[in-house]
């Protein structure tokens, strides 16, 4: 059920943030070879976020850098860049456009669409707000976590290897999690 009364969030400010590349981070697991997970990192491009006086009236529109995938393992990462996956050089970027915010008891849910090969799909994510503050240079920060789990193959996102012992080499389902801090724009 979701609750349209906004708890108060300490420290809100409304305006435009900028996302702070240098201390923000897009993660994402997946499964290997049924026993283990493969976790990397994506590079944001660039993000904004439009906060009005209600938070959840918050917009968000961001863009990750595909090629700039690291699971540190560079064969690994020219294959996902390759068109077995990603195809990087022909869909450079994965966007995130928020569509609603809403919060659900005592959490924040972003619903938005996602594009990844041109394909878009409406996922949402569970954010964590880690608070606000002002850092030495007297700019106001604010710091969140956000998690979502997409299956890649609705995605186009399909390849895969058979296992000798059953099962496939990489899963369908991937964690994305993210860990964010911008400042507003004065």
């Amino acid at each position: 059920m979701t609750d349209n009364t906004l708890t108060e969030i300490p420290g809100y400010k409304a305006g435009t943030w900028v996302l702070d590349a240098s201390h923000s981070e897009v993660g994402f697991s997946v499964r290997h070879m049924m026993i283990s997970k493969v976790r990397g990192t994506f590079a944001v491009a660039e993000a904004t976020i439009v906060a009005p006086e209600n938070p959840l009236d918050l917009t968000l529109d961001a863009k990750v850098d595909v090629a700039s995938i690291n699971t540190k393992d560079e064969g690994r990462d020219n294959h996902l860049r390759s068109a077995d996956f990603f195809d990087a050089e022909t869909y450079p970027n994965i966007t995130f456009v928020s569509t609603g915010v809403r919060q659900q008891g005592g959490d924040f849910l972003v619903d938005g669409d996602l594009t990844i090969k041109d394909v878009t799909k409406n996922v949402t994510f569970t954010v964590e707000f880690g608070g606000f503050g002002t850092d030495p240079w007297g700019n106001y920060k604010a710091g969140a976590t956000a998690k979502t789990v997409i299956n890649r193959e609705e995605f186009g996102l399909t390849w895969n290897a058979a296992l000798e012992t059953g099962g496939v080499l990489v899963g369908k389902d991937v964690t994305i999690e993210l860990d964010l801090q911008g400042s507003i724009q004065a």
